[in-house]
């Protein structure tokens, strides 16, 4: 959002007594066309409620912060901070999912082309990793299917040889590396390439141009919810026998998103070239059987099994409903088998070049968005793309996200761990949110040594550049992260405020500090880097001859 589109917001919500115009709070808020002079704090008293969270937007601040107060104990002057929520939608605040994004990107460019191997984290430290699915630990065997019961649940083996009407993995033995092959070119010149991979789910029926079905009535609404839910465990399957097919730990970032026709699709970074040949070979050997009792057909629909001290039982007989792993245990074929699409879109990416930027911004370009609001907004939907969006939400409403889930009750079997109170069509599952279509899972799948780094470290680093470059220039800089706890330590006390203590008033003025806040530290970077790019002065000319070495 740039100060051109919201300043037709802003002329409507200032008040013309008010003690500044709109095209000070706007140029205040920016930083645009303003010189150092003007560049000035906006007081709180002029900055109308109705007009911080546009005056947020453009500056770039949290727009929807938790508010705290910091009060000097020595003096006893107190102010108002603003500490950004961190959210990563852009329908709830532009400015710290756009921040969120841009630590992606970092991320990515980090670990995409790495030379070097890069450090193993701690095995006894995988699970606090926040940024990684982790890096499957699959069998050698033949393709074994395990039971899906839900996380942290018994595991059942199935011991099954892989389907029939999959082709077989290439086998190629394993190396103990990470990072790419080089290729040496005649001239000499050594690449070490890596991968832009996309996967795609099938076809459920003839789309238009806009991605919305010719035929509703024919498209398969279920199959495409299932897949959505289930779409987490494909991929994680696809990473394990590629691993396998490839001989190397191949390391990716990967995000998830939408189509147009809302079927989900994967777009991701790999670290290292690997034949096309081998991708589509692991790609279509590729599936996921989902072992649940079956849920094609409701058993309970307008009457609902009832809760009693042995259960849920069946509202007229009083017959108690299957127990959770007895109903697994009587699974002769999955419920379901998730499997990718035929199209793709696989590329070689050498380092360093335009089209490596390109894809990185490809890759993080949708993050910001949920699932549903990936193309459209809702203000501007066409009825037919309204419908179909809720179509597939009251498909995905209905469907069992995991073996806990309330939905079971409609088909005649307990959730696991059941207790009082279940309702289908009420689970609180991220799968069933209508901006998530289905997933349930994480957008940013992140293998354990892409870079050697935690996203917490990565956005260490980034802090670290810039807080290197003001204390070299002498600037002492805010120590802010303070801020953000409630507490005292003997000269400054910290308190959060709850929502119910913050009025517009408050709201205004934390949003003016964190304006003023922002452009300052803006002015002292730029101001450090030129006085260190001074210090250093200008660069030596090249030694002749040097440049082509």
């Amino acid at each position: 959002m740039t100060a051109e589109t919201v300043a037709p917001r802003l002329r409507t919500a200032v008040p013309r007594q008010m003690g500044a115009s709109m095209a000070d709070v706007v140029n205040r808020a920016s930083g645009r066309g303003v010189d150092a002079e003007r560049r000035r704090a906006i007081a709180p008293d002029a900055l109308a409620p109705e007009l911080a969270r546009a005056a947020a937007e453009v500056a770039g601040v949290c727009v929807r912060p938790v508010i705290g107060k910091v009060t000097d104990t020595s003096s006893g002057d107190t102010r108002t901070v603003a500490i950004p929520c961190g959210s990563t939608r852009e329908s709830r605040c532009p400015s710290c999912a756009d921040r969120a994004r841009r630590l992606r990107m970092h991320q990515c460019r980090e670990g995409w082309h790495l030379t070097d191997e890069p450090e193993r984290p701690l095995p006894e430290r995988v699970d606090l990793l926040p940024d990684g699915d982790g890096e499957e630990q699959a069998d050698d065997g033949d393709g074994e299917d395990e039971a899906d019961d839900g996380d942290g649940g018994s595991r059942r083996v199935r011991s099954t040889r892989r389907r029939r009407d999959v082709p077989d993995l290439p086998r190629v033995p394993m190396e103990d590396r990470t990072v790419g092959r080089t290729f040496e070119a005649p001239n000499g010149t050594v690449y070490r390439p890596s991968m832009f991979v996309t996967l795609t789910l099938p076809s459920y029926g003839r789309v238009t141009a806009e991605g919305v079905p010719v035929d509703p009535s024919r498209y398969d609404y279920r199959r495409a919810a299932l897949d959505a839910m289930h779409f987490a465990k494909l991929v994680d399957r696809f990473w394990q026998n590629l691993r396998r097919c490839a001989g190397y730990r191949v390391q990716y970032f990967a995000s998830v998103e939408a189509q147009r026709r809302l079927a989900l699709h994967l777009h991701a970074a790999v670290r290292g070239a690997i034949p096309r040949r081998i991708f589509r070979q692991v790609r279509a050997a590729t599936y996921h059987q989902v072992w649940w009792p079956a849920h094609d057909t409701p058993v309970y629909v307008d009457r609902l099994p009832v809760w009693t001290d042995a259960g849920y039982v069946d509202p007229d007989t009083g017959e108690l409903l299957p127990a959770w792993d007895d109903a697994v245990d009587a699974i002769d074929d999955p419920a379901h088998v998730v499997r990718f699409g035929e199209q793709d879109d696989l590329r070689g990416v050498n380092p360093g070049t335009p089209g490596a930027d390109r894809d990185i911004g490809y890759l993080c370009k949708y993050l910001v968005k949920s699932i549903a609001d990936t193309y459209d907004d809702d203000s501007e939907l066409p009825p037919a793309r309204a419908a179909h969006i809720d179509r597939l939400a009251e498909e995905c409403r209905w469907l069992p996200c995991s073996p806990g889930c309330a939905n079971w009750l409609r088909f005649g079997v307990q959730p696991k761990d059941a207790e009082p109170g279940m309702t289908p069509g009420h689970c609180k599952g991220r799968a069933h949110d209508r901006e998530n279509l289905g997933l349930g899972g994480r957008r940013v799948l992140v293998s354990r040594q892409w870079s050697g780094k935690t996203l917490a470290a990565h956005k260490a680093d980034r802090a670290a550049v810039v807080r290197a470059a003001l204390e070299e220039a002498g600037v002492d800089p805010d120590d802010h992260d303070e801020l953000s706890i409630s507490g005292s330590d003997g000269r400054w006390d910290w308190e959060v405020l709850g929502r119910s203590r913050v009025d517009e008033a408050t709201y205004a003025a934390a949003i003016a500090e964190a304006i003023e806040t922002r452009q300052r530290w803006r002015r002292e970077y730029e101001a450090a880097r030129e006085l260190t790019a001074a210090r250093a002065g200008p660069a030596p000319p090249p030694v002749i001859g040097e440049a082509a070495a």
